[in-house]
C-alpha cells in the first residue's frame, strides 16, 4: 500500500458514478475504534470556498454515533473487486458483527483517520456543518415518502475535504 497525497481536484474517474453506482465507504472514529458503512447518496463539490462533501447517515446506523463524536471522517472509493465488502458494509451493523473481519478489508490510517488498504482513493474530511433532515422541510413529498418508508431519517453532514490520497 502506498498512499500519495493529491489535490482534491485531481481525483481520478467520475465521482458521481463512484457515489451513486459503485458506492463508497464512509468511516468515522479513531484508529483503534471506528465504524464504516456504505454510502450511495452524497455530493462532492465546493461550499464556502472549500472543496467539500455532503453525506447522509440515518440515526439507526452504528456509524451515526461515530459521526456525532468525531470531527473528522473519511470517504473511500475501493479498488475494483470489493463489491461483496461494499454490500456487507451497507447491510450489516457494526453493532452485530466485526465488519472489518467479515468484509475482509484491511484497516489503514491516513492523517489519523481510518481508511482501507484496498482503497483506490480516500478523502479526509472535517465536519463543517450538520443538520437533521425533517420531513416538513422536504419540497418533493413523493420522493421523500419513497426514501423514508419508516421515520428513520438521515442527518446531513457537510465536510471540508482537507486531504485526498490515491493508493498507488
Amino acid at each position: 500500500m502506498s498512499f500519495r497525497k493529491i489535490e482534491p481536484t485531481e481525483l481520478p474517474g467520475n465521482v458521481i458514478d463512484e457515489v451513486c453506482n459503485k458506492w463508497m465507504l464512509l468511516a468515522a472514529g479513531k484508529e483503534d475504534d471506528f465504524n464504516f458503512m456504505t454510502i450511495n447518496w452524497g455530493m462532492i463539490g465546493e461550499l464556502w470556498f472549500k472543496p467539500a462533501v455532503t453525506v447522509y447517515v440515518r440515526h439507526s446506523r452504528h456509524t451515526f454515533g461515530y459521526m456525532e463524536d468525531n470531527d473528522m471522517f473519511t470517504l473511500t472509493s475501493l479498488k475494483p473487486g470489493h463489491q461483496k465488502a461494499l454490500q456487507l458494509a451497507g447491510s450489516k451493523s457494526g453493532r452485530d458483527i466485526d465488519k472489518l473481519k467479515e468484509s475482509r478489508l484491511t484497516a489503514a490510517v491516513v492523517d489519523g483517520c481510518p481508511t482501507f488498504e484496498e482503497a483506490a482513493y480516500t478523502l479526509v474530511c472535517k465536519k463543517m456543518y450538520a443538520q437533521e433532515l425533517p420531513p416538513e422541510n422536504c419540497t418533493d413529498q413523493p420522493i421523500f415518502d419513497r426514501a423514508y418508508e419508516t421515520p428513520d431519517y438521515h442527518k446531513m453532514y457537510i465536510g471540508q475535504i482537507v486531504a485526498a490520497y490515491v493508493n498507488d
